[in-house]
């Protein structure tokens, strides 16, 4: 059992929506310390999203990031020699950095100019419940609804 809980560090909204999801998201996005480039790409693709769906790019956004994050996973654990897919609850905190790392490592893969065009285009598939973030979260969860017999093996 760990001792202490690490100290919650206090994230600081950004500038344009006033929120700290928005820079928590950033900072997943951002490479070798370059945040205000992160925060372009990241305004960038709210311009394109905004552009494209001709709706709010915020509520848009934040839509897509709700389709994405998972409910349940699956954890390995080993009982008796063999190993077991055991479906567990997802805490809140973690659902949303889960599905913050989805959408942008499908960003990352998709095919486009720039990523601030890719990003946009997997925020506008994932708000529509289409998109290859969406798909993952959609086999987590048959993932865990199919070894659901291993429940009781829980911690």
């Amino acid at each position: 059992m760990r001792k202490r809980k690490p100290k919650l560090r206090i994230i600081q909204p950004d500038p344009r929506f006033n929120d700290t999801l928005v820079t928590q998201f950033v900072n997943n996005l951002m490479w070798e310390g370059k945040k205000s480039t992160a925060f372009g790409i990241f305004y960038d693709a709210m311009d394109i999203v905004r552009e494209k769906t001709k709706s709010n790019e915020h509520e848009t956004w934040k839509k897509a990031l709700t389709n994405i994050m998972p409910m349940v996973e699956v954890r390995s654990r080993r009982v008796g020699g063999a190993t077991f897919q055991i479906p567990t609850e997802i805490r809140a905190k973690r659902k949303v950095s889960i599905g913050m790392k989805w959408l942008i490592r499908f960003s990352r893969q998709r095919s486009g100019k720039g990523m601030a065009e890719k990003l946009a285009s997997e925020v506008i598939a994932a708000s529509k419940g289409e998109g290859a973030a969406v798909k993952k979260k959609e086999d987590t969860h048959r993932m865990a609804e199919s070894n659901r017999a291993f429940a009781h093996f829980r911690v």
